[in-house]
């Protein structure tokens, strides 16, 4: 028996059958445990039948994405058996129900080791134990799963029955002791079996136990509701789509912070009921995906034409049309950063993990306040619905910006209505771009909101001497947001190893992060191969100064998307000049793993390759 610092866990069945509770109850337990620990979840656009999976990897340090050999594969059902078998390594280990699945008939190698459980004995016994049905207690086996493979990673059963306690709280309480009696079952026949010391992924033990609630198991989608909360956002607005909707089912579910949270009929009525709070002085967002994005753009141009604070939340999703509505993709780049007729500012930001998710939306709305104008900020599937063990995030210099707002000192007075009804030049021509914003209904602030082009009262106007300056008004905020915005907010250089001008530079943005970081360190130390990553972080305005010169000394730059087209290489090229000529790509739906991507490195530094595509995954 040998001990690891890295595992990784499966599970899977029909949608519907409790997967993800699975998968949740291991990685808490994994947590309550002591390890760091990254979830990737894999479903269907369908409710419930079709199959589902999630991985769960393990690790003594902190982990940020996926690998593609299993350890060990859980199954109480056979579809998972006859799908993800070949995926489980030579030394690996095999969970399943002997009454349903026969592993002579699966595609496993031959060195997988095999552990029956009896699943429906031991429901039986819970039954006949508690006076309940075996059929009433079906969903237990996904405790019996769990339990069974703790044991076989030495990984103590008193970490789930933690795990259980935080997941089943008030009026479910008495279900913790229920579960238990199952896992204690299952834990106890692993322990028992003539190969339980054979396993070779047993778990390092943890360098340190966590304090509680110093850690969070979570996704980007919760980080981001927490951000929206903490930021004071007032209006949510959303039209059911994925993956977007799991923030807002999220947010619905915190109606004790007083955010209302309104499904509407479609995006466009999302997007105009967002603009329309931000008007009135709230801050106001939406959330969405690329197909309602799309119908979200006249609404957005409307908001951008008047300088209105709204912050669009796109949690990109493969396209085109409504493609892979459950799958990942980073193909709405071009249109956050292009979309819409004319031309007016737009703050673009692209985070990277869910640390970043939560304080970059807490940003999103002081950028939206502070510069009046819309922020589209982009995300996508696998940081919406992949879990990640971070630390406790840090608010205490989280400070709430609202811009330059216009005096109120002013009091409506019935014998004095022309000063009442004082016209204001809401849109007064500036020198950095920013006018002072007055609200609806303060007195002596009265101006006029339209589509068209307008003076600086709001008027409607044609007259090319006022059209000039007030589009050079509005669009010169991008640049006192470059000016005035942190670099490392920005653009990031990643340099873990400090190379001196390593062989390979990688070049990408949002949710590869988590691998590309994860890859530097086995290039590293498993390959002796120095790589350094340069992380764009905002797209809007684009830090095209600062990224030639983190690029000026780059031997090799490889970019990395989950694209067809390589849509970041497009966007370099036009705001720099400097065309990257090697690009590793993905776009069958499923995210980036370490495994592929080390490889793809390695292809690169070794033949020059000028594209390597990936495809691995089910």
């Amino acid at each position: 028996m040998n001990r690891t610092h890295d595992l990784c866990w499966m599970i899977g069945g029909p949608q519907g059958t409790g997967v993800d509770s699975s998968a949740t109850l291991f990685a808490r337990s994994c947590a309550a445990a002591g390890y760091w620990i990254y979830g990737r979840r894999e479903y269907h656009s369908n409710i419930k039948g079709e199959h589902s999976y999630f991985q769960v990897r393990v690790k003594t340090k902190p982990v940020f994405c996926h690998v593609d050999p299993v350890h060990l594969l859980a199954t109480f059902e056979n579809s998972t058996a006859e799908l993800h078998a070949f995926e489980v390594v030579d030394d690996g280990a095999f969970i399943y129900d002997p009454k349903v699945t026969d592993p002579t008939k699966l595609n496993l190698k031959p060195g997988v080791l095999l552990f029956p459980i009896p699943f429906t004995e031991i429901l039986e016994e819970i039954a006949q134990a508690t006076g309940k049905t075996a059929t009433s207690l079906a969903i237990i086996k996904n405790s019996v799963a769990v339990a069974a493979s703790l044991a076989l990673c030495k990984i103590e059963l008193s970490a789930m029955e933690e795990a259980l306690t935080g997941i089943f709280t008030g009026s479910k309480a008495k279900l913790v002791s229920l579960n238990m009696q199952a896992a204690t079952r299952a834990f106890e026949i692993i322990k028992a079996h003539p190969d339980f010391d054979k396993f070779n992924y047993v778990m390092e033990k943890p360098t340190e136990i966590p304090a509680k609630g110093s850690r969070y198991i979570l996704n980007a989608a919760i980080a981001t509701g927490l951000a929206k909360l903490k930021a004071g956002c007032r209006l949510q607005t959303y039209y059911s789509i994925t993956p977007a909707v799991d923030e807002c089912i999220y947010l619905e579910d915190q109606s004790e912070y007083g955010l209302p949270v309104v499904q509407c009929e479609d995006e466009i009525a999302a997007v105009n009921m967002a603009i329309g709070g931000a008007t009135t002085g709230i801050r106001a967002s939406t959330s969405t995906s690329g197909p309602g994005l799309d119908l979200m753009t006249e609404g957005l141009g409307w908001a951008g034409i008047n300088e209105v604070p709204v912050v669009v939340f796109n949690y990109q999703r493969g396209g085109p049309s409504t493609g892979l509505p459950t799958r990942h993709e980073q193909t709405d780049m071009l249109s956050c950063v292009f979309s819409g007729h004319g031309e007016y500012p737009r703050i673009v930001m692209c985070p990277g993990d869910a640390v970043e998710q939560f304080y970059d939306s807490f940003q999103a709305f002081n950028y939206a306040d502070r510069y009046q104008t819309p922020v589209i900020f982009i995300s996508d599937k696998l940081l919406a619905n992949n879990t990640i063990c971070v630390p406790k995030f840090d608010d205490s210099n989280m400070k709430i910006d609202l811009g330059v707002m216009a005096g109120t000192d002013a009091k409506f007075d019935e014998d004095n209505l022309e000063a009442a009804l004082t016209k204001f030049p809401r849109f007064k021509i500036t020198e950095d771009g920013i006018s002072p914003r007055a609200l609806p209904g303060m007195p002596g602030h009265i101006y006029w909101m339209t589509g068209d082009e307008h003076c600086e009262y709001g008027h409607i106007t044609e007259d090319p001497i006022i059209r000039i300056p007030m589009q050079e008004k509005r669009m010169k905020k991008l640049d006192l947001a470059a000016s005035e915005i942190a670099l490392e907010n920005q653009l990031v250089v990643h340099n873990p190893y400090n190379a001196e001008n390593p062989p390979i530079t990688i070049v990408s943005w949002g949710s590869t992060k988590g691998v590309i970081l994860d890859t530097l360190r086995v290039l590293k130390e498993e390959h002796n191969l120095d790589v350094n990553y340069i992380q764009l972080r905002m797209l809007s305005p684009f830090p095209a100064e600062e990224l030639k010169k983190a690029m000026a000394k780059v031997k090799r730059a490889v970019v990395v998307e989950s694209s067809f087209g390589g849509q970041i290489t497009q966007l370099i090229c036009m705001r720099t000049g400097i065309q990257i000529e090697h690009e590793v790509l993905k776009w069958s739906g499923r995210p980036i793993s370490e495994t592929e991507l080390v490889a793809a490195i390695r292809e690169i530094n070794e033949k020059q390759s000028r594209k390597v595509v990936l495809s691995y995954g089910l």
